[in-house]
């Protein structure tokens, strides 16, 4: 699984090289195709029933699933964009948010931003977990203690991380907030999607007319982050992370190990 994580991360980083003002949001959809198809694989959200784009682009109050479209991105504009690659059958996922300069609005950029920056780490927590927990369910307590303690946000509860192999999703559902199950035990072959969703109001949500789009329901602002990790005899990686998680797990003393 490592080459379609790579892929995957090839295509976000290409997309955030390009968000700016004035670029649609099909205009990103399709820089991320044409990096997953230079490096090998195909699209595996366009395996998905109905589904006939690339990436997922969510802005501001959309937390998740965005449909690419018209949509132009504006200075100040919260964006978050999940991709996926399939390569030989095996399948990547991971999602990033990025808040678009506006020198014009830097309360609003600030805490967005904030907003990003606590769902990034509350990730990098419940990765660091990963490598240390017993069961699968714990590192869920890790995320939401981590986010709690930076102030009044929003952990979404209808949408979770999950398993991830031959198919892009799988089972079991990976948890960014504590549960009364302990869940799977953590051992090597078990590879998940670690996803917390974060929103600056509230946690219930509405899906839009076109029946993909998942926004917040008090218009507040939102933040994904996504890794998929695997757990291997020797350690954790970082699929989708160039580094396999090097620099995001560093200030928890856990360091990952390539997979022989």
């Amino acid at each position: 699984m490592v080459r379609p994580g790579l892929v995957t991360a090839a295509s976000l980083a290409a997309v955030r090289a390009a968000i700016r003002p004035g670029i649609t949001t099909l205009e990103l959809d399709a820089i991320a195709e044409q990096a997953i198809r230079a490096g090998g694989g195909v699209s595996n959200f366009m395996k998905e029933p109905g589904y006939i784009h690339t990436i997922c682009v969510s802005v501001n109050d959309e937390v998740v699933h965005g449909v690419p479209g018209a949509r132009v991105i504006q200075p100040g504009d919260i964006v978050s964009i999940d991709s996926g690659a399939e390569v030989g059958g095996w399948n990547g996922d991971a999602a990033f948010s990025v808040v678009v300069p506006d020198p014009s609005r830097p309360e609003l950029v600030a805490e967005r931003q904030r907003l990003s920056d606590v769902t990034e780490h509350s990730l990098w927590n419940g990765i660091a977990a990963l490598a240390r927990v017993g069961h699968l369910n714990h590192i869920g307590g890790d995320i939401e203690d981590y986010i709690d303690a930076q102030g009044s946000y929003g952990i979404l509860e209808d949408y979770v991380g999950h398993g991830i192999g031959r198919s892009m999703h799988e089972e079991p559902p990976v948890f960014n907030y504590r549960v009364r199950d302990r869940g799977p035990v953590v051992k090597p072959g078990l590879v998940v999607a670690i996803e917390p969703m974060v929103t600056l109001g509230g946690i219930d949500t509405v899906t839009r007319d076109d029946d993909w789009t998942v926004a917040t329901s008090d218009g507040s602002s939102a933040a994904h982050w996504e890794h998929s990790v695997a757990v291997h005899a020797d350690g954790i990686w970082v699929l989708t992370a160039e580094d396999g998680g090097a620099a995001g797990l560093a200030a928890f003393g856990v360091v990952p190990v390539p997979i022989a």
